[in-house]
């Protein structure tokens, strides 16, 4: 493998596992681990601030609400130090999400499923910076926030 195809196997590499860390396994810790100082967010999701503690936040949010919550990326893509990632992320609604409380825990459990897309871009050994584009719409209309039928 050359130098090239090592840079960039390594840093899907550390994009994929800041997601694991972060999202599926719900470890806030992997902010300080992968993102740099000054990282920025250029579109967070959900009006989220767009620097680090907004990412963990992110996080904290989801994990909370959904503590099964999980990301399975579909697609990794990387050319020179961005990193593309299609990907799908669900779980089971458990807590308040968005100003929704859970169902009651004698209802019908309200699975949550949210698809994007992710740029990444990677410096070092770091994420620098995201852009993101998210259906938060769909996210929305599933937690009855927005009507379907519109």
């Amino acid at each position: 493998m050359d130098t090239a195809e090592t840079t960039l196997t390594r840093n899907k590499d550390i994009v994929h596992a800041f997601i694991d860390a972060l999202f599926t396994k719900g470890d806030l810790g992997a902010v300080d681990d992968y993102l740099a100082e000054d990282f920025v967010n250029h579109n967070p999701p959900f009006g989220m601030p767009g620097d680090r503690e907004g990412m963990r936040s992110a996080g904290a949010v989801f994990r909370e609400a959904l503590p099964d919550w999980h990301s399975e990326p579909y697609q990794m893509i990387a050319e020179g130090d961005l990193v593309v990632e299609h990907f799908a992320a669900a779980g089971t609604q458990r807590g308040d999400l968005l100003g929704v409380p859970a169902p009651a825990q004698d209802g019908p459990d309200r699975a949550v499923t949210l698809h994007g897309i992710n740029i990444f871009r990677v410096r070092g050994d770091r994420i620098a910076e995201q852009w993101c584009q998210l259906d938060e719409l769909g996210v929305l209309r599933q937690l009855g926030i927005i009507s379907s039928k519109a």
